[in-house]
């Protein structure tokens, strides 16, 4: 395909819902251009960017259950079942990725995925499909609170390392388990054994975002000044700094063993990745993020994105990525969204957008594929 039509060396070349939300059945086919959503509220385009991020580790783009993905009133009688399947094309191979639903019991449903037909654990997934998105629940993202921006930055994270999202479930349940222990007064050697696999998974998990964090850096400094302003990223907190894993494994096992009598008082674990927090500045204005304007907050985030996109692609460790954007063209000025096409054009991933309205995606005109939903 010419390039100038947006090929990308990876791309979604079809994806087929079966009661997933809204849709009932949905099927499209699709060439390596950018993918526009458009058509009214309430039509169903957020959901079929939701069916991609089923293919991701983690809950997806809502953080919503099994159970939840299920179209309404699908099934009544039984396990609410729904399935995801997504061709996908990365550098002229193809893999075809599902995800679903599976009966658990009488009444449950268990989330199952597979590639090629096989059953397959949600980082080979990961592996085979790296998936970034943003939402306009995230236009605020760096005024709220420190959570949510870590775990906008764990996401980042596993786009790079397929692995850091088993790292990051294994370190919450030894977490939740260890601080059982501690206000239940358990046994001490049950207790370090605990803390020894928080230490070893968070020690990944601090490294791969210390990692990560030099590699989106240098990506964003690189990126010329224009319609979205660079950004100042730092990670803060005591396991935020670049370190030897085996290094950070032995401190956080020391900093654990001595915080246990604080911990047990306060009702939690006061020290260790957990507590990290993405700290953001507007760099052109030399000020925190979170002082910044709505707009500008946004085209940050974009910014952001963008500059992800482009260096997983450059990263040995990584490659291309999805780019999911919800809504992001509905408040940006002519201007700056036509920039925001153009840059999407030049990634060697496919960008998914989605609109209200056909014109929003006007200037991409055949540069993208256009395709309504809702519109009769």
């Amino acid at each position: 395909m010419d390039a100038r039509l947006g090929g990308s060396r990876l791309w979604c070349a079809r994806l087929t819902l079966t009661d997933f939300r809204s849709h009932a059945e949905w099927d499209v086919r699709l060439d390596q251009r950018p993918v526009c959503l458009y058509g009214p509220n309430g039509a169903g385009k957020t959901n079929i960017l939701e069916a991609l991020t089923t293919l991701a580790p983690g809950r997806g783009l809502r953080s919503a259950s099994v159970a939840d993905l299920a179209r309404a009133n699908a099934n009544p009688d039984r396990a609410r079942l729904w399935s995801v399947s997504a061709a996908i094309v990365a550098d002229g191979e193809a893999i075809t990725l599902g995800a679903g639903a599976d009966r658990q019991g009488e009444a449950g449903a268990k989330r199952i995925t597979r590639a090629e037909g096989a059953d397959a654990s949600a980082g080979d997934l990961a592996r085979a499909c790296r998936l970034a998105w943003a939402t306009p629940a995230m236009d605020r993202l760096f005024s709220g609170p420190g959570s949510d921006r870590r775990r906008f930055f764990d996401r980042l994270t596993l786009a790079r390392s397929p692995s850091h999202g088993r790292h990051a479930a294994a370190y919450e349940r030894a977490m939740r388990e260890r601080q059982k222990l501690l206000e239940e007064g358990g046994d001490p050697a049950w207790i370090a054994a605990l803390e020894a696999q928080m230490a070893r998974h968070g020690a990944a998990v601090a490294h791969a975002r210390a990692e990560l964090l030099v590699v989106l850096q240098a990506a964003i400094a690189a990126r010329p000044d224009g319609a979205f302003p660079k950004a100042g990223l730092a990670l803060d907190g005591r396991w935020a700094q670049p370190a030897e894993i085996d290094v950070l494994e032995a401190d956080l096992a020391g900093a654990l063993r001595a915080g246990r009598k604080r911990d047990a008082a306060a009702g939690r674990a006061l020290d260790g990745p957990h507590r990290t927090d993405l700290l953001v500045r507007h760099a052109p204005k030399d000020m925190p993020a979170d002082l910044s304007s709505t707009g500008e907050q946004k085209a940050l985030l974009l910014g952001i994105l963008l500059a992800h996109a482009g260096a997983l692609a450059d990263d040995p460790k990584a490659g291309p990525c999805l780019l999911l954007l919800d809504e992001a063209g509905a408040h940006l000025d002519p201007d700056r969204r036509s920039a925001l096409f153009d840059e999407t054009l030049a990634l060697p991933g496919q960008t998914w957008l989605t609109g209200a309205e056909a014109g929003l995606f006007s200037a991409y005109g055949e540069r993208a594929q256009h395709v309504p939903i809702g519109v009769t």
